[in-house]
């Protein structure tokens, strides 16, 4: 079964938390901190892969989920980082997060990697946090989290020439006489339900692919028919061959069908270099039609007979001299999460935390920054609290409460950590 769209969800693993520990050996008198950093969890790792040509494996396996890091060990141990998830996708997997739909890779070349889940960093260890000032720090850092995200997959195959046209024109009969493909044939519509790829050869050392997609008909573009499961494989394809039977009442009507549902797709597919085939030219009566649908184009046609062979040489050598000289369409931006930001005080003015009224006498911090900050503190112990409350009164959470209507005893969340406010 061809599956080119699915929707997945992975968790990468947290962060092993920091150890607070403290030497004890015989001969070694106040020994000191040595409580291990936690390991790193695991991230989820997407893999272009090209023995594999569609996305059945993940009809049922739609959940992928990271081990958590270790946690740090005592006489200064390191957690042991968990082991990576490697999933393979097929070559033209687009991966897109579902929330808002932004492309965060194309994954088109073999091997081709991409982290869409980055692991939680390890906490540090007590030990890490020992200075002149404090020889015996009892505070350690926790993990932090990993990340957890809806991905929608989409497979869009990765071919130079399209083969596009009505339902039963002989475009599996073409892909079929070009290369070693063997799509289903037959003499009644929609013989093909899925894409089929084959390589075509153009000398001993040069080839190109070709994609025979699903026949398309009026209103494709709106859901009618198979065409809009498949269109979006046409947007790859740097040229496309519209191949016409010339055996069917209006072959030029015909045309212009399959021209506007490409058209209407959008992606600027109707702007690509488009070789137009006349097939089915096997009785000579159909002569003066072909002549008649010709008229209606500047570039030649080509007159195609797959069962003699008759235009074979001519569309291969067409294709590959478009090809040579028509570059790669891009079809989607790919936002970069992983570059370094670069902040700065004075242009930077984006608010540590918000501060949320969410009833009467109930307030929460919100913010990435003062959530990740308290996720790394450890507030089991009475310096690891002291920690957070320091920062909190660095960062004016007092005065940013006050300002919100904040009054003694009202209660104050900061993820699932509680305190009370004191004026």
């Amino acid at each position: 079964m061809f599956i080119d769209k699915v929707v997945v969800e992975v968790r990468s693993g947290k962060g092993g938390d920091g150890m607070i520990a403290f030497l004890h050996e015989k001969y070694v008198a106040k020994g000191g901190p040595s409580g291990g950093n936690g390991g790193r969890g695991a991230s989820i790792i997407f893999r272009a892969n090209k023995s594999i040509n569609t996305l059945f494996n993940f009809r049922h396996s739609k959940v992928f989920i990271g081990q958590d890091g270790e946690k740090g060990g005592t006489k200064n141990k390191y957690g042991r980082g968990a082991t990576d998830v490697i999933v393979d996708v097929p070559l033209g997997t687009m991966v897109f997060e579902e929330k808002d739909h932004h492309l965060i890779a194309d994954l088109s070349t073999d091997g081709e990697t991409v982290v869409v889940a980055k692991g939680g960093r390890g906490g540090r260890g007590n030990a890490a946090f020992k200075s002149d000032k404090n020889r015996v720090p009892r505070i350690a850092e926790n993990g932090l989290p990993g990340e957890t995200k809806r991905l929608i997959l989409e497979l869009k195959l990765l071919a130079d020439v399209g083969l596009v046209g009505l339902p039963n024109a002989g475009k599996s009969t073409l892909l079929s006489v070009v290369s070693n493909a063997n799509p289903e044939i037959a003499d009644y519509p929609f013989t093909t339900i899925e894409p089929n790829l084959g390589v075509v050869n153009v000398s001993k050392y040069e080839t190109f692919v070709m994609a025979d997609l699903p026949g398309l008909i009026e209103g494709a573009h709106k859901g009618k028919g198979l065409g809009l499961t498949f269109l979006r494989h046409l947007e790859r394809c740097r040229v496309i061959v519209h191949v016409v039977s010339m055996q069917e009442e209006d072959p030029y009507a015909n045309f212009k069908i399959v021209q506007n549902e490409l058209k209407s797709y959008g992606m600027g597919i109707d702007k690509r270099p488009v070789i137009v085939v006349a097939s089915k030219m096997d009785d000579e009566s159909l002569e003066p039609k072909f002549k008649e649908f010709k008229k209606h184009f500047k570039n030649k046609v080509i007159k195609l007979c797959s069962l003699t062979h008759q235009g074979i040489d001519e569309l291969i050598e067409n294709c590959h001299e478009l090809l040579a000289v028509t570059p790669s369409f891009p079809i989607g931006e790919i936002k970069d999460d992983n570059k370094v930001k670069v902040y700065n005080a004075y242009e930077d003015n984006k608010p540590i935390f918000e501060v949320i009224h969410e009833k009467d006498h109930v307030f929460r911090l919100v913010g990435e920054s003062i959530e990740r900050t308290y996720s790394l503190i450890n507030i089991s112990t009475d310096e690891g609290l002291m920690r957070l409350i320091n920062y909190l009164r660095k960062i004016d959470v007092e005065k940013a409460l006050k300002e919100k209507g904040a009054v003694d005893g009202d209660s104050v969340f900061l993820c699932d950590f509680e305190f009370e406010y004191l004026e």
